[in-house]
């Protein structure tokens, strides 16, 4: 029997932080669920749709975030199947609650509305599709092209206005991906409800109000049921992107984190705030980009510096490395894959077999996979490295006998060069997406297990649960999150004990 090879984990994250007047922001986290379509998914229609992804350009999102609330995780991590990370939002007046995939590479939050044209009305992931009606919200209101709002987002191109020169015309959008599908729709203002947790470990009910997309087309892919969910939480750095809009009006700081589960069991953490655990090492981000583009410098296969040009690696218009948790496999610029995947097969086991294969390298062995395959690291600007273990560079293709095949998962980016490290990266591992201070900070790391968070702004580089660092007056809490598969979460708040100024 023939069992296709794909890698889990499309993951993107969102973050839930609390509106209060009295005790200010604390940490905001939605647990990811993830749930699988019947069937496996093949390699070939992972790179199509990673290809459809990328051709998107980072969005204007908002989405107005939760304290520390864990919801349920469906699926599971089988390499053998392709999952999908998504959580849940609370809309409007009186709200409803809508399932959003997560994506770490567009900024606009946007959820199917009533009079979507060519849009899925059930799905292959058991969860009931809803649409978000304006006119039946109490709270809502259509965001016009006089809007400030409106105004900023046209600079950007995140907007589009009739050309009839009307300021009471609709402020709308139009998305076109790469493979051909698309959205398109108007913004709306509404109410979001989340939870915040307090200090003393009490969960309160709060809300605040936030634009988004309101979807009345969809094409291609998106109106297929298989996979399909209520919209897009996009978490990109733009002005109506959820971190921008949270962070302007004294909701949350301007920093998320997540931990993805590599396992079966799938799921993980995303907060909204900076998971503070030892040992995380940062590089900086690339300034005046509408991505998550970080310094590449060079790759180590078993320790060894690759001979590549380090110029294949710089950023400009058409080169670069891109962080997206939404991308499923890994993506390496025309000129720098080549050496990689020959560094790859230069330093396997003898019990390693290469096998042919059409497209990717493939290899079989009976041996374990750590053991037969070398370690890779990749090498940012002020030497932070990341390691990835072999399984985060090959795709388990199927068993024979004893053994298994793996062939290689990141894939050649033809005619380009961008390199994007997507999920099959980034798994197994925390992240900090610190923006206030323009850098990316990551560590190995179980994600079954608790992780502490703080919303401090100014604090040292590294800290731990026991000592912080607070500069005048402000405050500081650590909370203590732990990531869940089953029903029964387990949440920690520490309030700091040792604050010094």
């Amino acid at each position: 029997m023939w069992i296709p090879a794909v890698i889990l984990l499309v993951v993107a994250g969102t973050a839930n932080a609390a509106h209060l007047a009295a005790a200010g922001p604390f940490p905001a986290k939605l647990n990811l669920e993830r749930a699988l379509p019947t069937r496996g998914v093949g390699v070939e229609h992972l790179k199509a749709r990673d290809r459809a992804r990328h051709g998107r350009s980072l969005l204007g999102a908002s989405f107005t975030p939760a304290g520390v609330v864990d919801f349920p995780v469906e699926g599971s991590s089988n390499p053998f199947t392709v999952g999908l990370y998504f959580t849940r939002v609370k809309l409007g007046n009186p709200s409803k609650e809508f399932y959003v995939q997560i994506d770490t590479g567009s900024d606009i939050l946007w959820v199917t509305c009533s009079s979507c044209s060519g849009c899925p009305i059930s799905s292959g992931l058991n969860i009931q599709l809803e649409f978000f009606d304006p006119e039946k919200s109490s709270s809502s209101s259509l965001i016009s092209c006089s809007d400030d709002r409106c105004t900023s987002a046209l600079q950007t191109e995140e907007a589009v206005c009739s050309t009839s020169g009307s300021s009471s015309s609709l402020c709308s959008y139009s998305f076109q991906y790469g493979d051909g599908s698309g959205t398109s729709g108007y913004y709306v203002s509404d109410t979001m409800y989340f939870d915040t947790v307090l200090g003393n470990e009490q969960t309160v009910n709060s809300s605040a109000t936030v634009v988004f997309g309101c979807s009345n087309s969809q094409s291609g892919d998106l109106t297929k049921s298989d996979r399909a969910v209520d919209g897009i939480f996009g978490f990109g750095q733009h002005e109506l992107s959820v971190v921008s809009q949270l962070s302007s009006i004294g909701v949350a700081p301007r920093v998320f984190s997540h931990c993805l589960k590599g396992s079966d069991n799938g799921g993980g953490i995303l907060v909204l705030g900076e998971i503070i655990e030892p040992g995380i090492v940062y590089t900086p981000l690339v300034p005046s980009q509408s991505h998550y583009n970080l310094y590449l410098e060079s790759i180590s296969v078993n320790g060894q510096i690759l001979s590549i040009d380090p110029s294949v690696f710089a950023t400009s218009s058409a080169q670069g490395t891109i962080i997206d948790s939404g991308t499923t496999l890994a993506y390496l610029a025309e000129q720098a894959y080549d050496p990689f995947v020959s560094a790859i097969v230069s330093s396997l086991s003898p019990l390693v077999h290469s096998i042919p294969s059409k497209g990717n390298k493939c290899f079989i062995t009976s041996s374990s996979v750590d053991e037969s395959f070398p370690s890779v690291t990749l090498n940012f600007k002020g030497g932070a490295s990341l390691p990835v273990k072999p399984e985060e560079y090959l795709l388990q293709q199927v068993s024979v006998d004893n053994s298994i095949v793996w062939c290689i998962g990141w894939q050649r980016n033809h005619g380009s060069g961008i390199t994007i490290l997507g999920d099959i990266v980034l798994k197994d591992k925390i992240f900090v997406y610190d923006l206030a201070n323009q850098r990316i900070g990551w560590m190995n790391y179980d994600c079954t297990l608790s992780v502490n968070v703080s919303t401090s702004s100014v604090k040292n580089e590294y800290l731990n649960t026991e000592q912080l660092n607070v500069n005048g007056a402000s405050h500081t809490g650590s909370v203590k999150l732990l990531s869940t598969s089953i029903a029964i979460v387990l949440v920690y708040i520490l309030m700091l004990p040792n604050l010094r100024r």
